[in-house]
């Protein structure tokens, strides 16, 4: 399936932060990391399901509904994470329509570039849960 350990160590990395999210985070990070999950499932559904000519059409759909529901999410919470995460989704929407429109082939940039902002929205889910969990901690205190 994959040629490179490398897809597999980012997937464990999502689920775990995911997971976390989950089990130490409040709401917010709960609706992040589920908004994340399925939108990751969606992207390794159409990586593997469609065909070339269709994949950045679903991709750009992908990231849209992203954006859109981490924008939801800030309004309702309107929590610092939540908006950088924000602003890192929107950066890959972008990346994603600048290729299809430009009509670009996938290259090593695009790959980086999208996997740097992959791993951006973990870290700002993954610090949301832990400000989440300590602030829930000192309030028990």
């Amino acid at each position: 399936m994959y040629q490179s350990p490398l897809p597999m160590i980012g997937w464990a990395a999502t689920l775990a932060v995911l997971g976390f999210a989950w089990w130490k985070g409040g709401s917010a990070e709960r609706y992040g990391a589920s908004l994340k999950l399925v939108t990751s499932l969606v992207a390794f559904a159409v990586h593997h399901l469609l065909n070339q000519e269709t994949i950045s059409v679903a991709l750009l759909v992908a990231d849209g509904v992203l954006a859109v529901g981490f924008l939801m999410l800030a309004i309702r919470y309107a929590s610092l994470w939540i908006g950088a995460a924000m602003l890192m989704q929107a950066g890959q929407f972008s990346l994603h329509a600048y290729y299809l429109v430009a009509e670009l082939q996938r290259d090593r940039f695009y790959a980086v570039a999208n996997n740097l902002v992959t791993l951006t929205i973990l870290l700002c889910i993954l610090a949301g849960t832990i400000i989440a969990w300590r602030a829930r901690t000192h309030a028990q205190a």
